[in-house]
């Protein structure tokens, strides 16, 4: 039998969960990127937690904001999967290849995603290499149900950062 760390990590290899791009705003500069740590956590209230790496451009700007703009990524939507989840907004300029409007607080909305919701962010919590955001709905656009595009499918989009 392997290390504990290495077990787990076969573990969890095998488990497939949707995917989300977090975009958010502060002072002018805009991030986004791809996330898999994500989930509802309360019913009532309604609550979701959103986590980032904390080598992150997004995570350095959420820092300082109140508003994160959380989007489910559909199946067919893996050009952006790769954009947020594959480049760095520290070398590009993700918003310049996408279509994009300016949503709840300034937070960027990726208009090609018909489903989003902005979340306030009412607590920040340290995970190790990830600080998870705690949301409360304040904005949602609910269109369509899709077929996510999930972990399993996007595992071979190298991280825009070191990982």
């Amino acid at each position: 039998m392997g290390s504990l760390d290495s077990d787990f990590a076969r573990l969890v290899s095998h488990l497939d969960y949707s995917l989300f791009i977090v975009t958010t705003a502060n002072r002018g500069e805009r991030a986004g990127c791809l996330i898999g740590f994500a989930s509802q956590v309360s019913i009532h209230p309604p609550r979701f937690l959103a986590c980032l790496s904390v080598k992150n451009r997004t995570y350095r700007l959420a820092e300082h904001t109140d508003t994160l703009v959380v989007h489910p990524v559909p199946e067919e939507a893996e050009e952006l999967a790769l954009l947020f989840g594959g480049e760095t907004g520290d070398e590009v300029d993700k918003f310049a290849r996408c279509q994009w409007r300016q949503g709840p607080h300034g937070a960027p909305v990726l208009t090609e995603l018909e489903n989003w919701f902005a979340g306030r962010v009412l607590d920040r919590i340290d995970f190790g290499d990830h600080v998870g955001f705690l949301l409360e709905p304040s904005a949602v656009s609910a269109k369509e149900s899709q077929e996510p595009f999930t972990f399993r499918r996007g595992r071979w989009i190298d991280p825009g950062h070191e990982p």
